[in-house]
């Protein structure tokens, strides 16, 4: 079977705004006056929180990687205290699963969430049972970019590695494509949308609506 698996944060759904409140929740807690804005750095929350707690603690001019470990657990807490407070799905996601599936083709979740977090807010936001499958970064021992955890996602769907593709929003999701040697589709309407072409992906697409047709064409 032919199968699609979508990276989760940035790709299917905006998860920035929940995340950046997160990662506030701790420099408020560490007594910090940083605070991450969701206008302008949400391409930093959907590369995930020790992307976020670096940059504050950057700007806050106190960053170590310790610190960046000791808060982490915190901000993970925090996170799924409010997971969905924000959060959106991305305008026309859940119709091209949907149309992807009434063409015959499998579809599954490869993320770089904690599992737990990621079955939660799927779960919260009504649309898990509309995906065969879902890997997070503690699944499997290892994470993306390593192809295992994208082999599982792909398996666990019901599909077959050779006949599959990632739609993700970072090089992370570029770079697993490639370990596994499949065909990468990157998402153009996200905030780092203006960067995807520089990773050189199979297709760019700026809608759902788009994905479709691309999907079908790469598995052909």
């Amino acid at each position: 079977m032919r199968t699609v698996i979508f990276d989760l944060d940035g790709t299917l759904a905006d998860t920035s705004g929940d995340l950046i409140a997160a990662a506030n929740h701790c420099f408020d807690r560490m007594g910090f006056d940083t605070r991450l804005d969701p206008a302008t750095d949400a391409g930093t929350a959907l590369r995930g929180g020790k992307a976020m707690l670096t940059l504050g603690l950057e700007r806050a001019g106190q960053y170590s990687a310790g610190l960046v470990e000791q808060w982490y657990p915190e901000l993970l807490s925090a996170y799924g205290d409010a997971l969905d407070v924000h959060t959106v799905m991305y305008p026309g996601a859940m119709d091209a699963v949907e149309l992807l599936k009434s063409n015959g083709m499998a579809v599954g979740i490869c993320t770089n969430k904690p599992e737990g977090l990621a079955e939660t807010l799927m779960t919260r936001l009504g649309v898990r049972d509309a995906f065969g499958s879902l890997i997070g970064a503690d699944t499997l021992p290892t994470r993306k970019p390593d192809a295992a955890p994208y082999i599982a996602a792909v398996e666990r769907a019901g599909g077959v590695v050779a006949q599959s593709c990632l739609i993700g929003d970072t090089k992370t999701d570029r770079d697993t494509a490639r370990a596994v040697g499949v065909a990468c589709v990157l998402v153009g309407f996200g905030p780092s949308g203006e960067d995807m072409a520089a990773l050189e992906p199979d297709a760019i697409i700026h809608h759902f609506d788009e994905l479709p047709g691309v999907a079908a064409r790469l598995l052909a």
